[in-house]
């Protein structure tokens, strides 16, 4: 554990400056409530569990999990600034500064590695960045970098710069020039000799580190030595070469420490082959004219209009958009609350039900798995836990049935903007699966922690432009690859490795953002691309922090949202349109009962701007096998229609009603059959013959719920005779059981003496 987390070991701090923290947990103890509340804020994942006190939280805050999450939040400036700092010279106390630059502030030494003024002026803000999120401490002219971020963005360095020349002659093995080599290499660089191998390199080192004298140095090289560190220049580092037959300008170069040779292994695991060198980091920034990056880009890249709408038009198309969405939902659980499909062993909604929850929707598979995975995050839908487990509908959604439409879409939308799950992956293999499933929609495989992220700064971003602009998706994409570079690369690894960490490719929140920007038009999030009005309290709530991504909003916040979509939403229709051809037309969305009522007496033929439902034998007869009668769907259609109901239509009601219920079917788990029906009547009368929940179906036929035997039991004591008889009519005979054992094999003899290899063997 190094002293910057554990407080062992303090830095020796500069004499002309005010001493500052010695490790981390002295700097996390000078901040005040609110610096340690934004950190918090920054770095969630160090809550859990609670740290005990500062110097627990700073220990946390070092480990290669926490730290690797903390820089994955960072934008691309700051990140380089991290990249900048981790390559940055240092000093005896290991902060920034070190050779000619000692006296230098970490500041100055960055502006040299971070040129242009773009970059200077954004320098002090992203190093205020990585001090609030404890990626750096230390006094302010001298901040350093927290080891664990140091050694994960230099092996190897994202920069393309190798390690420093005494690094590299450290690591180098077998291969690590002997001390006399070093003083050869001082003499052929026009350098006095030393009297140790250290002071040798901190004489290379220096002279590599002065712009004059090293170009001096490389003026008197010979022809092709330059081009060859041309070529390491700018990453990878390491370059293959025969180190027993050099040619002539890699041999002037090895001569010079101006490369290295190494070993077979390579930090970062590389695995370059015996013979390879590495072009010292003195040497490469030397070449670069000091910059760490060969492109910088200290601002973020704006995100470019592709049209505009106007507002009204926009919130209009998303308010209607989520008016179809709930009706989607409605639908969708419906159809579920009398036909659940059942589970997958392995969990998750099987592809038929899939195919046939698609058809009865009326939309493509994909839009079904996110309709699904909607209600799911809801929490409107979920298994049933029974023996034959099955998907049906929860207590919740009879709650969310009573609520406003507003109200109702508002809990949607909060569900899918914190949901974890991606209903865009259904359908993709499991690469963490060993026989590479398909990934089923409510099954395992689908969380992505980054979802609820990048749903958020897609938003966010779209609340930034002028209301009714809609964004060029490709600029879209460089803005969020320039806010969050690192988001996605751990999970893009776990899928090429088959781990069992997040995988969704490299691309994952290329392809987030994508499938938001889908689901946010489907949803009515968005109007024809632009952001809805209706929407903004939401957005503005999370970029005031008031919910992190993965969080729930507040109760205001939904009722913010609530009231501001109320007046886009349409009133819903308390009659329809009946026509002579036996359809219904609704132009608009019916009131809840209405629409339940007719979607049970009539089938929807289409959809769209109106619904067009269409009335048939079977739909009447459903409504009547739902208790309703003729008279009742006659008040019914009489009550909300805008026209005379059509007579063909009250022909049809009453046809099939005349017919419905004239031949009953039951169950009945046995009968009593008896020519004598004053026999029956009597067995009927008994009282003793209650528990057998007797029903007289005709003059000489008893029917009961009893199984045969208890019912025969019964009457027997009850004083009767009855005999069983067969489903053809004929009288059962009966008697005891007579029960026998599996097969089994005689004993074998058992002879006196010992048993003989025969009996043995058996």
């Amino acid at each position: 554990m190094s002293s910057e987390q554990t407080g062992a070991s303090p830095s020796r701090p500069d004499a002309s400056q005010p001493p500052g923290p010695r490790t981390l947990a002295e700097d996390l103890r000078s901040r005040d409530d609110a610096a340690l509340s934004a950190l918090l804020r920054a770095r969630p994942d160090l809550l859990s569990p609670v740290p005990g006190d500062l110097t627990q939280l700073a220990t946390r805050a070092g480990t290669r999990a926490s730290v690797v999450r903390a820089l994955e939040r960072l934008d691309r400036f700051a990140l380089q600034t991290a990249e900048a700092l981790a390559v940055a010279p240092e000093g005896p106390a290991g902060s920034p500064g070190a050779g000619p630059a000692g006296t230098a502030t970490t500041e100055e030494l960055l502006s040299a590695l971070l040129p242009g003024d773009e970059a200077a002026a954004r320098l002090p803000h992203a190093l205020a960045e990585l001090r609030a999120r404890a990626l750096v401490w230390g006094p302010p002219r001298r901040p350093r970098l927290v080891r664990t971020a140091r050694e994960l963005l230099t092996s190897p360095s994202p920069t393309g710069l190798g390690p420093t020349l005494a690094e590299a002659v450290a690591a180098a093995g077998s291969a690590k020039p002997s001390p006399s080599r070093l003083q050869e290499a001082l003499a052929h660089a026009g350098l006095p000799a030393t009297h140790d191998p250290v002071s040798a390199l901190s004489a290379l080192s220096a002279l590599f580190g002065d712009p004059e004298r090293m170009s001096a140095l490389l003026a008197r090289a010979p022809e092709g030595a330059e081009s060859v560190l041309r070529k390491l220049e700018w990453g990878p580092p390491y370059g293959a070469v025969d180190l027993t037959a050099p040619p002539p300008p890699v041999c002037w170069l090895l001569e010079r420490a101006l490369l290295i040779p190494t070993g077979a292994d390579q930090p970062g695991g590389t695995g370059t082959a015996a013979g390879s060198v590495v072009l010292p980091r003195e040497v490469a920034l030397h070449l670069r004219g000091g910059r760490a990056h060969r492109e910088l880009e200290p601002t973020a890249p704006p995100v470019a209009v592709a049209r505009s709408h106007a507002t009204g038009t926009v919130d209009g198309t998303a308010a209607g958009q989520a008016m179809t969405a709930l009706t989607t939902v409605e639908e969708l659980l419906s159809s579920w609350e009398t036909e659940p499909p059942p589970v997958l062993r392995a969990g998750g909604l099987g592809v038929r039900d899939l195919k046939r929850t698609a058809v009865a929707l009326d939309v493509p598979e994909p839009a079904a798995a996110f309709w699904i995975e909607l209600a799911y995050a809801a929490g409107l839908v979920a298994s049933d836990g029974e023996v034959d487990e099955a998907y049906a509908p929860t207590p919740a959604y009879d709650e969310w049935l009573r609520a406003a439409p507003a109200e109702r879409w508002a809990r949607l939308v909060t569900a899918w903007y914190r949901a974890t799950r991606v209903a865009g992956l259904v359908g993709e293999r499991d690469a963490r699966d060993a026989r590479k499933r398909a990934l089923a929609p409510l099954g395992p495989g689908l969380d992505r922690s980054p979802a609820p992220e990048v749903r958020h700064r897609t938003l966010a971003l779209l609340a930034a432009l002028d209301a009714g602009s809609v964004p060029d998706r490709a600029a879209l994409r460089e803005r969020l690859r320039w806010e969050r570079p690192l988001q996605g690369v751990r999970a893009g690894r776990a899928a090429a490795d088959g781990s069992d960490e997040e995988s969704a490719g490299p691309d994952l929140p290329t392809r987030l953002m994508d499938w938001a920007l889908d689901e946010a038009e489907s949803l009515g999030v968005t109007g024809r691309g632009a952001l809805a009005s209706f929407v903004r309290p939401l957005v503005e709530a999370a970029a005031r922090g008031e919910a992190a991504p993965g969080e729930p909003p507040a109760e205001a916040t939904l009722t913010a949202v609530a009231d501001a979509l109320t007046p886009h939403l349409p009133e819903p229709l308390s009659e329809v349109l009946l026509q002579a051809d036996l359809t219904a037309v609704a132009p608009g969305p019916l009131e809840r009962e209405l629409g339940a009522f007719l979607g049970v007496l009539a089938d929807v033929e289409s959809k769209g701007g109106a619904t067009v439902y269409r009335f048939t034998p079977d739909s009447v007869r459903r409504a009547l096998d739902a208790g309703r009668t003729a008279a009742d769907l006659h008040a019914f259609l009489a009550a909300h229609s805008s026209t005379p109901v059509p007579q063909p239509l009250t022909y049809l009601i009453d046809d099939v009603a005349r017919k419905h219920g004239q031949v009953r079917v039951g169950a009945a788990s046995s009968y009593v059959r008896c020519d004598d029906d004053t026999l029956l009547a009597e067995i009927l009368a008994d009282r003793r013959a209650a528990p057998l929940r007797l029903r007289l179906l005709a003059p000489t036929v008893l029917a009961s719920q009893a199984p045969p035997d208890q019912l025969l039991a019964r009457l027997r004591e009850m004083g009767h005779a009855p005999a069983a008889e067969s489903a053809e009519g004929d009288v059962l005979l009966s008697r005891a059981d007579a029960r026998r054992t599996p097969p089994r094999t005689p004993p074998e003899p058992v002879p006196d003496g010992p048993p003989t290899a025969r009996t043995s063997a058996v």
